[in-house]
């Protein structure tokens, strides 16, 4: 098996705010890659950047081993306790211990933190759409 290439290497197509660019160099790490996109021929080109989001097609990121999913598949699954259906994810909040599911409530008592840790989280079925938590180890959430 061949290592897989850097996601954002020399030659990607990604989008740039609403414009299709490549990666004409890449150096850096992977923890922290520096790349240079066609059409930023200068600093001032780069800046005008800053803070633009880097997108590029599922399809060029590396394969996810078990038990990693993708947020936005992860968004709008029904989170259930047994058959107690308790809400619905609505977004992935990456905190510095772990990544959280933020669950909008059917009950409306307002948003369940959900750690993504097994104590909390028994099964992810993203075919399926449904995430099995355990709200006793929520604390009865």
């Amino acid at each position: 098996m061949q290592p897989v290439p850097p996601l954002l290497s020399e030659g990607t197509r990604l989008i740039v705010g609403e414009r299709e660019r490549t990666v004409v160099r890449r150096a850096g790490t992977d923890q922290r890659p520096i790349v240079r996109i066609e059409g930023c021929a200068d600093r001032a080109a780069a800046q005008a950047l800053a803070g633009s989001e880097l997108l590029v097609a599922r399809a060029t990121a590396p394969l996810l081993g078990d038990e990693e999913w993708w947020a936005e598949d992860l968004e709008g699954c029904v989170v259930c306790d047994s058959q107690r259906r308790v809400g619905t994810v609505t977004r992935l909040l990456p905190l510095p211990s772990c990544e959280v599911l933020e669950v909008r409530r059917d009950d409306g008592q307002g948003d369940l933190l959900v750690p993504l840790v097994r104590d909390a989280v028994r099964s992810v079925d993203v075919k399926a759409g449904v995430i099995e938590v355990d709200l006793q180890f929520l604390g009865g959430a």
